[in-house]
């Protein structure tokens, strides 16, 4: 029996990159997965039905930006009214927008806010309502929420490292119920939003140990032990997979 069968999984910007190889390793492990995305139902699309179903698992899309409270709220009930339940919510949707801070205009601040750090309360708070007792809440935060070696991440490092202390907090909250709530922060990692071969990846490399990217299914493989029965007593972590740039 695979280790997260009979269980549901929300994976929240879950159509490209991190999310999606999230989604379909959940599916893999036996899990039914609704993934939740903005813009692109086709690529949404081909993460359900290429990715997950025809290799046999279970899978939802549903349209909901990550910074519409509503729309945040309205996932975590649709995904619960499909499936019948959730035990797992990964917390993975995020926006960054690189460029010195003094330089970054107030609407783009919030946004980053609203995605980054609203949305992932929204989310968490609405799941909550429904999850069972031994749930999972994952937050997909980043080693620059806690080490920034590079300029024009500010408000996007802010925002991971208000992640990694709303982990901290939750998980102590959640423990009576056996509901572990985890954050994984990824380096850098080869997708198309900052692929390995893009204007950044020379200075990133540099400050990795490994050198080089890391791989979305790298990220992916820690989500799902995360996710599953092994770690059981683990939370409150934060758990860095970015190659040793924060070593």
């Amino acid at each position: 029996m695979s280790k997260l069968e009979g269980r549901t999984a929300l994976v929240t910007g879950g159509s490209r990159g991190i999310g999606a190889a999230i989604a379909a390793r959940l599916a893999h492990d036996g899990a039914k997965v609704a993934i939740t995305y903005t813009k692109g139902a086709e690529a949404a699309g081909a993460v359900v039905h290429r990715r997950i179903e025809q290799a046999g698992g279970t899978a939802l899309a549903i349209q909901a930006d990550a910074a519409d409270d509503h729309a945040v709220a309205a996932a975590i009930k649709q995904t619960v009214a499909h499936f019948g339940s959730l035990d797992v919510l990964v917390n993975n949707a995020g926006l960054a927008i690189p460029k010195p801070f003094e330089e970054t205009p107030i609407d783009e601040i919030d946004r980053v806010i609203a995605v980054n750090i609203r949305g992932v309360m929204v989310a968490t708070q609405e799941a909550l309502k429904h999850m069972p007792d031994g749930g999972r809440i994952i937050m997909i935060g980043s080693c620059v929420g806690e080490r920034v070696m590079a300029p024009g991440l500010v408000a996007y490092a802010a925002t991971k490292g208000a992640v990694k202390i709303f982990t901290q907090g939750l998980a102590r909250e959640v423990a009576a119920r056996r509901i572990t709530v985890n954050d994984v922060q990824p380096g850098p990692i080869d997708t198309d939003l900052n692929p390995a071969s893009g204007d950044w990846a020379t200075p990133q490399i540099a400050l990795t140990a490994l050198n080089r990217y890391g791989h979305v299914d790298e990220v992916a493989a820690l989500v799902a032990f995360v996710a599953g029965p092994e770690a059981a007593y683990i939370t409150g972590a934060s758990l860095t997979v970015d190659g040793g740039t924060n070593a």
